[in-house]
């Protein structure tokens, strides 16, 4: 009988640690470091904003945030990446709209994942004016005084951007469709290589974010042409409608992802963390000052963006000829 109590205690003993174990378990998330995986290269304006953010992610969710960028390929290498990390909530990562959006219409093949269905959206943190840049000395003062000489010289002036199939990307070929104007595309994997292409005298005109530029338009080294949007910080800078065309070009964006099917516990955490991240009015602050703008979007309306985007950008592919 002795026996018999002592097996029956420690059958309680053990079902109740299996208990608090599990029951411990489920109210842990965090109790370990996050990955942010930022697609992005160091030092772009992407980048920058990512780690504007991340103090205060890890600061919401009560655990660190470790930040490991993985770019190339329109920022397509580190969201494959991401798509393929566990879905346990501690991977979650950074990425743009030329990874959920342009790259895959331009280079089908090269993207192995599905931006609907193999990642949970976070939150949209930023949207970026993009614009078209010249040196300060270059002959050209205004994008007509640039586009008749494009047009006069087919394939002459050399145009960086972040690489083939992101906005700036499509935005050129915008530009020569509309305008008849026809350059030499040279394709970067992002980051500052697209500008400094450009003071360096390697290419003639680069199409990139608005807020690379700024420091470089604010030290006399480049003048800003055109924008794909109107900005407070470039109130004179004409966009393609104002300079009649039919349409402006695209506008770019950063935002938060999970790999697809992460817990609702870790959902619970991660999506006010993420919001209260990005509303956060310091980062905000500094993020808008260099040419972003902050536009928070919880994860319905941040889905249908990427849809809408999908089937204007599909829209102009079909035009143009893309990934033909």
């Amino acid at each position: 009988m002795r026996r018999f109590h002592i097996a029956i205690h420690l059958l309680v003993f053990i079902m109740i640690s299996v208990f608090a174990a599990q029951t411990a378990h489920a109210q842990a998330y965090p109790n370990r470091p996050i990955q942010l995986i930022i697609a992005i290269p160091a030092g772009g304006g992407g980048d920058v904003n990512a780690r504007l953010i991340i103090d205060e992610i890890a600061k919401n969710v009560g655990t660190q945030v470790i930040p490991t960028n993985k770019p190339g390929a329109s920022d397509t290498v580190g969201t494959d990446a991401l798509a393929k990390s566990k879905n346990d909530g501690y991977t979650i990562g950074y990425t743009s709209g030329a990874a959920m959006v342009y790259f895959r219409l331009t280079n089908p093949d090269a993207v192995h994942y599905d931006p609907i269905k193999d990642f949970d959206p976070l939150g949209l943190h930023t949207f970026f004016p993009l614009s078209v840049a010249v040196q300060a000395d270059s002959p050209w003062k205004t994008f007509k005084e640039f586009v008749e000489y494009a047009k006069q010289n087919p394939g002459k002036l050399r145009v960086s951007t972040a690489g083939v199939g992101s906005a700036a990307n499509f935005n050129v070929q915008i530009t020569q469709s509309l305008t008849g104007a026809q350059f030499t595309h040279v394709p970067f994997k992002g980051g500052e290589a697209v500008v400094t292409a450009l003071l360096g005298g390697h290419v003639e005109v680069s199409f990139d974010i608005v807020g690379k530029f700024l420091p470089h338009v604010e030290a006399g080294k480049l003048r800003i042409l055109l924008a794909s949007t109107k900005t407070p910080v470039l109130k004179d800078v004409p966009t393609l409608k104002e300079l009649g065309y039919p349409r402006d070009l695209l506008s770019g964006w950063h935002g938060l992802f999970a790999p697809a099917g992460i817990s609702a516990e870790a959902k619970k955490v991660l999506l006010p963390a993420v919001e209260k991240a990005i509303k956060s009015p310091d980062a905000k602050a500094k993020i808008e000052k260099i040419g972003y703008v902050v536009n928070y979007k919880d994860p319905e309306d941040f889905k249908k963006l990427i849809n809408d985007d999908f089937a204007t950008a599909k829209e102009i592919a079909a035009k143009l000829n893309l990934g033909k």
